[in-house]
């Protein structure tokens, strides 16, 4: 594969990586993407919006009081910092390919490697001879963004909200802060599941393509509908028919932990500087979500509609 296509690749599937990108929800916490974070000891409020890392920028301009409240903040704070994306490709393909010795062959047995195969030919031209050397969440990842594109031409966007907001906070000369380290996020990305269930997942949505659609389908309405409950269900309720839904301990990895982590952090930055926190939607709602968990901590949380 050529050097190229790998760092586009590479390119597409970091910023869409969080589209895989909360315990129950009331439905006051619905209805907006953007919330005021005032009280218990700050002088000046903070802003948290949840983004879509695949939709274009311009749908910003559809959110009532985005603009005054982006300007209105002294810093940004994202889930990760954005500004050496040289430096974090090269991070993500490192991690991103399988160790020595473990190909496919030792994953997949010979019926999975054609389908496999087959399907990366068809989604994305490039099969396991050229794609072979990443490990299967990478590959899942790749289809995933891909097949939003596919499906979704008009609303996919090449960057992504989260690099519009860190690049006009930097254009203003002011600090953009990190929740989580990179390798802490490609970490959780690739080395956290055991390749076998990796493979597992993958094999999942090559032969279920159409439960991806239409997960993407749902999420898209939800989002373009501000409604964080509906998004929550999205990544946190099983349906009857999902032939490989989620584990307990994948889902409290993917948000309740990292929320928790990241509610650690923010009182101190918040306290020090104005704050637009901007990070991935499904991050918002539910007992473990950040709305919430701000409120426990004393803070008034609440829409800006």
């Amino acid at each position: 594969m050529k050097k190229m296509k790998i760092k586009k690749i590479i390119s597409i599937v970091f910023l869409g990586l969080i589209v895989s990108s909360c315990n129950n929800a009331s439905s006051k916490n619905s209805g907006s993407l953007l919330w005021r974070i005032s009280g218990n000891g700050l002088e000046n409020p903070s802003y948290l919006f949840g983004t879509h890392h695949l939709i274009p920028v311009s749908f910003l301009d559809n959110i009532d009081g985005l603009k005054e409240a982006f300007e209105s903040t002294e810093q940004t704070i994202g889930e990760i910092d954005l500004s050496a994306m040289g430096e974090l490709q090269l991070k993500l393909m490192n991690e991103a390919l399988m160790p020595e010795g473990i190909t496919y062959g030792t994953l997949l047995n010979a019926n999975d490697i054609a389908l496999l195969d087959s399907a990366l030919h068809e989604w994305i031209g490039l099969g396991l001879d050229q794609l072979g050397q990443m490990k299967p969440a990478m590959l899942s990842n790749l289809i995933s963004v891909t097949l939003y594109k596919k499906y979704y031409p008009n609303l996919s966007g090449e960057k992504s909200m989260d690099e519009y907001f860190q690049e006009e906070t930097s254009k203003r000369f002011r600090p953009v802060k990190e929740l989580e380290t990179v390798d802490e996020q490609i970490d959780m990305l690739f080395n956290y599941q055991s390749l076998s269930r990796q493979a597992e997942l993958l094999m999942c949505v090559v032969k279920h393509p159409e439960l991806l659609k239409d997960q993407m389908d749902k999420l898209q309405a939800a989002y373009y509908a501000y409604d964080l409950e509906s998004i929550r269900k999205l990544y946190e309720e099983d349906t009857p028919d999902d032939p490989c839904p989620a584990t307990q301990e994948e889902k409290e990895m993917l948000n309740k932990k990292r929320n928790q982590k990241w509610l650690e952090k923010l009182p101190a930055l918040m306290k020090e500087k104005s704050s637009f926190i901007a990070v991935g939607c499904a991050h918002l709602p539910g007992e473990d979500g950040l709305i919430e968990g701000l409120r426990k901590l004393g803070y008034k949380v609440e829409p800006v509609k």
